[in-house]
């Protein structure tokens, strides 16, 4: 196993980025375009402590032109593999043994300029969140032109013709004039996009894509997905694709590698694999993975019929929120009425910006209606003081889409999960600390970890630890704002079933608001479908799900992946060419 300690050089805009002598130990022409051997990384954590192993002896190739997905859950190492094809472990402290060549260049033994010309100019890599790989400040264009000018001798004017060029390309309208906006004045899918465009500025025969769909509603992400390929369809480029979503890979793959623990746990063609998985573990993930076609179920039972059909706890009639944007005013929620009753779940469904969040946020009075009654318990709450409100303010609770921002990193999980218990001020200390251990165990977290920092615990875990707080309050009803949005398709599975098991138990009333419209059918009893803060349809999931009556819920449906890829590849064929203005979402 060997070290790489020298760190990058920074890159110097003025030079054209290219290797001053020719790339080391350059393949021949029958050399697969990647080609990973024995690949082992592993990190040091704390002094004195033995070193994560986050990969471990993992080999494989990926010809020029073909797509293969790593695919696992959190942790398993996907992510570290396609890092080190790009050498971007160099100057971390990582230890990286075995060998990776990726377009005839030996990975672990480049200069740093040789590897400034790999990354870019032959192999180039899409990261998950764009909006931490874009500068804020900078205009997308010029920072696509930049990353252009660092791998070519272009001027600046050529550069920027190039930006324009593959924004065009990747299809952001009206691309001479965007180009000159940042990034916050994108929409998420419009982001991922000129992620792709900056990729393929320099048209690297290998694209490296982590995660490129996590976070987007099936609608953008089936347009992500067309597009790669698309992509590859025109240029004959390679495709990398890191996933923990097994649909994903199913509507984007020629072969599929399945990861565990660092380790390979099965590989093959994606139809054979998905077809007929030979391991436990591949078997288990597959199984994991919500489907719009399955059998209707809450959790490992059929679903039950609501409690007292006839009570109403939450009632919204005509709620209106409008939001001040400079001179404009902008209406995310638009006269939206819905009942929510004792011991049923509620899913809210719809792309992003059709006013789920600001709808759910209302009904638990973190926001204030500009108009409209909202009644709790038969009370009106929808213009309630905040004195009026204390008296509900437990029983109304809200779990969040991302828990590393909405738990306090400087106080440890469990003092976050005492907060509503020490605000209620009905319980002693001692009480309190054994109610929040007893909140702890009851989510599936040890209660010894009662001192632990957020950071300590993976994404799972900490959604678990925004359920015990939550339920700190006793509450009768949750608003779950996407819980599982950003987790692997078992750890997802785990959390839908503990919140399905707690309503059980605990007579919950729950609102589910999600993008995933299969997440939504396993879990909900109801559905209202949501498009530009109007809700356009509603009903059981039975009726919303096998009989859509808005031609907007059945284009939701018809974007939710599948794990066929012949199903895969008819349904992308018969999206065909998305019109121009579908890339503005």
């Amino acid at each position: 196993m060997t070290e790489l300690n020298d760190a990058p050089e920074p890159n110097d805009p003025t030079e054209p980025g290219g290797p001053t002598r020719p790339p080391t130990n350059p393949g021949t022409a029958a050399e697969p375009l990647v080609r990973v051997t024995d690949l082992t990384v592993e990190f040091t954590t704390d002094e004195g402590t033995a070193p994560v192993r986050a990969v471990d002896r993992l080999s494989f190739t990926l010809a020029a032109g073909r797509a293969l997905a790593l695919v696992g859950e959190s942790g398993s190492g996907k992510s570290t593999v396609a890092s080190a094809l790009l050498g971007l472990h160099r100057g971390t402290g990582a230890r990286v043994g075995g060998t990776v060549r990726v377009g005839g260049t030996d990975v672990g033994a480049a200069t740093d300029r040789e590897l400034r010309a790999l990354r870019g100019a032959v192999a180039a890599m899409v990261f998950q969140d764009p909006l931490s790989s874009l500068d804020p400040y900078y205009a997308v264009g010029d920072q696509i032109a930049e990353v252009y000018r660092v791998h070519t001798a272009a001027t600046r004017r050529a550069a920027r013709a190039r930006a324009v060029e593959v924004l065009d390309r990747v299809g952001i309208p009206d691309a001479a004039r965007r180009a000159h906006a940042r990034p916050h004045e994108f929409s998420g899918g419009m982001r991922q996009r000129a992620l792709i465009a900056m990729a393929l500025a320099c048209g690297p025969r290998l694209l490296i894509a982590d995660e490129p769909t996590t976070a987007l509603d099936v609608t953008v992400q089936a347009q992500i997905l067309d597009l790669l390929h698309e992509l590859r369809q025109e240029t004959g480029m390679g495709l990398l694709l890191v996933t923990h979503d097994v649909g994903v890979a199913a509507e984007s793959v020629d072969d599929v590698l399945v990861m565990r623990e660092g380790r390979e746990v099965e590989r093959g063609p994606v139809a054979d694999l998905l077809g007929a998985p030979r391991e436990t573990y591949t078997r288990t993930l597959l199984a994991a993975v919500p489907r719009v076609d399955a059998p209707l179920t809450r959790g490992p039972e059929p679903a039950p019929e609501p409690e007292s059909a006839g009570e109403v706890l939450l009632e919204a009639v005509d709620l209106r929120r409008e939001f001040r944007r400079g001179r404009r005013t902008v209406t995310a929620v638009d006269g939206v009425s819905l009942t929510v009753r004792p011991g049923e779940t509620l899913g809210v469904v719809g792309e992003s910006g059709s006013g789920k969040t600001t709808l759910g946020r209302m009904l638990v009075r973190l926001l204030d209606p500009t108009s409209g009654r909202l009644r709790y318990r038969g009370t009106e709450i929808g213009a309630a003081s905040e004195k009026e409100l204390r008296p509900f303010r437990r029983e109304l609770q809200m779990v969040f889409q991302d828990p590393a921002s909405s738990l306090n990193p400087r106080r440890s999980v469990g003092e976050s999960v005492a907060d509503p218990l020490r605000a209620a001020g009905a319980l002693d200390e001692t009480r309190i600390v054994r109610r929040v251990r007893e909140l702890l165990e009851r989510v599936g977290l040890d209660p010894d970890r009662y001192d632990r920092y957020p950071h300590e615990f993976s994404g799972g875990q900490r959604q678990r630890i925004g359920i015990a707080r939550a339920l700190a309050a006793e509450p009768r009803l949750i608003v779950c704002d996407e819980p599982v949005s950003a987790l692997d398709v078992t750890t997802q599975a785990q959390v839908t079933a503990l919140l399905a098991e707690l309503q059980r138990e605990l007579g919950l009333a729950l609102v589910f608001i999600a993008h995933d419209l299969a997440v939504v059918r396993q879990v909900s009893d109801r559905v209202a479908v949501m498009r530009g803060g109007r809700i356009v349809e509603q009903g059981t999931v039975a009726q919303v799900y096998g009989a859509p009556a808005d031609p907007y819920t059945r284009r939701l449906l018809a974007a939710v992946p599948v794990l066929d890829p012949a199903h895969a590849a008819a349904r992308r064929s018969a999206r065909g060419e998305l019109p121009r203005e579908m890339a503005a979402v």
